[in-house]
């Protein structure tokens, strides 16, 4: 039988030296997408395209009035698209067979035509209806049906079916039993839907409906087929004037891009407003998450420099 060991002739174990893993796969795939980077503005840069021509027209008044004319009838039609797209939705989920069917009617028509055609056909509605007559209006329909209600309407009306659909799945999201709930306490259809179903609904409403608004946005761009003076009509009534096509088509690409970065920003608040409540920890803003990132950077360069 061995000895007991003496405590105090035992050697107190070695600190642990943490040696950081080094991840070469990361380097390396950032070097290539900087290479692939290089290589397009490299390619831009010897392009044929004269590059002081695109920031005289960026504010030019054609183009301004064009952008803002953009903004206008994507706000309109989204709006239009919101509130017939919701009252879709609730007769969609309704127990009246009749109600149901015109709604989902409705959806497969406008879901399943492309929108240029929409457009098209509001355009040109004078052509079998010429003259407007409601009993208490009359007017030719060629008045009546300017290039902007025809956009508005093109745009609004496709845009309520999706939209009838993006509200029917955030409302049949929400349990059944806060619904019966609700019902047992007094509450009407109505009021249950406006303050029990719709808030909660909207966790899952608001992020596919911000990407309807940014791709409305882009869609708008159609409406130039139908004389609509949007931006694209306008860059291309000036470039048809002084050839500067591609030029002008850059200044198209820069507005739409300030303008989906703009209301993308805005649509990553407002998803984290309504996500308040539905998760421990909110999601970093932009600013939270390059901040980390560049802190991890930091760190991660001064641990390789010390290795």
């Amino acid at each position: 039988m061995s000895d007991p060991v003496d405590l105090k002739d035992k050697v107190p174990p070695e600190a642990i030296k943490a040696i950081p893993v080094r991840h070469y796969g990361r380097w390396i795939s950032a070097v290539l997408v900087l290479a692939v980077l290089a290589l397009l503005g490299w390619a831009l840069s010897n392009a044929e395209i004269k590059w002081d021509t695109v920031p005289e027209y960026l504010d030019y008044e054609t183009v301004l009035k064009g952008a803002g004319n953009t903004l206008l009838i994507t706000v309109l039609g989204m709006l239009v698209g919101v509130l017939l797209g919701t009252l879709l939705a609730v007769m969609r989920l309704s127990k009246n067979p009749v109600v149901s069917s015109v709604a989902w009617g409705y959806v497969w028509f406008f879901r399943g035509t492309p929108v240029l055609v929409q457009l098209m056909l509001w355009y040109n509605l004078a052509l079998i209806f010429p003259i407007l007559n409601l009993g208490f209006y009359k007017d030719e329909m060629n008045d009546v049906m300017t290039p902007f209600l025809a956009a508005l309407l093109g745009l609004g009306l496709n845009e309520a079916a999706y939209m009838a659909e993006i509200s029917r799945a955030g409302i049949q999201s929400v349990d059944e039993g806060q619904t019966e709930a609700a019902h047992a306490l007094g509450m009407t259809r109505g009021r249950t839907m406006q303050r029990i179903v719709l808030p909660q609904a909207m966790r899952v409403i608001v992020p596919p409906t911000g990407n309807e608004f940014i791709n409305m946005l882009k869609t708008s761009s159609l409406c130039f087929a139908i004389q609509f003076e949007e931006l694209m009509k306008s860059v291309t009534d000036i470039s048809s004037r002084n050839l500067a096509v591609m030029e002008l088509l850059m200044v198209a690409t820069i507005w739409y891009l300030v303008l989906t970065t703009v209301f993308s920003i805005g649509q990553f608040y407002i998803e984290r407003y309504f996500q308040r409540g539905s998760s421990r920890t909110l999601p970093e803003t932009p600013l939270q998450r390059a901040r980390r990132n560049l802190m991890t950077f930091t760190r991660g360069t001064g641990s390789g420099a010390k290795a």
